[in-house]
């Protein structure tokens, strides 16, 4: 039997982490499956998913540990949302308007409502080059469950474009983005 791992990494930036973090995962039988790691503001950052032999895991939690210090590793059980994978169906949301505080918290709202789940968020800032001022720019993509009504999310969400005073675009997710 393979147990599914997702472990969550942050340390302080510098050459190495990666394959430190990957050298423990082999010596321990474990396969990177999945990843997604950044860094920002000078912390390094991700998310991996991991699988091992179900007798191995247990060794590769204990072996995951001294690399505290370096970088402070967290490991989770893997779950998966049954309604979420009936459905299969994701959907891509890019938004860009002025930058302030409260946009993530009001999209990412109408899309809980709609009991969509965001399954990947990249977001960034930068000036505005003709107004002055900043720019906020995100792309998500949301698993969508079966059964949700999309022409009730866009609806939603073209009126949150409109009262934030932002561009936002929901379109079918295309994997090859």
């Amino acid at each position: 039997m393979t147990t599914t791992l997702v472990l969550s990494v942050i340390g302080n930036d510098r050459a190495g982490l990666v394959k430190a973090l990957a050298d423990v995962i082999e010596q321990e039988g474990g396969n990177w499956e999945r990843s997604h790691l950044s860094e920002l503001a000078g912390k390094f950052a991700g998310i991996v998913v991991v699988t091992v032999p179900g007798e191995r895991a247990d060794g590769l939690r204990a072996a995951l540990e001294p690399l505290h210090g370096l970088l402070d590793v967290a490991v989770h059980d893997a779950t998966v949302a049954e309604d979420l994978v009936e459905s299969g169906q994701e959907v891509r949301v890019e938004l860009l308007g002025n930058d302030r505080p409260g946009i993530v918290g009001a999209v990412s709202g109408v899309l809980a409502q709609h009991g969509l789940s965001v399954a990947e968020l990249v977001s960034t800032t930068s000036d505005a080059p003709m107004a002055g001022g900043r720019l906020f720019e995100a792309i998500a993509v949301a698993t969508v469950p079966a059964g949700t009504d999309l022409d009730a999310v866009q609806g939603d969400l073209e009126r949150l474009a409109t009262e934030i005073m932002v561009d936002l675009t929901l379109s079918p997710h295309d994997d090859e983005d």
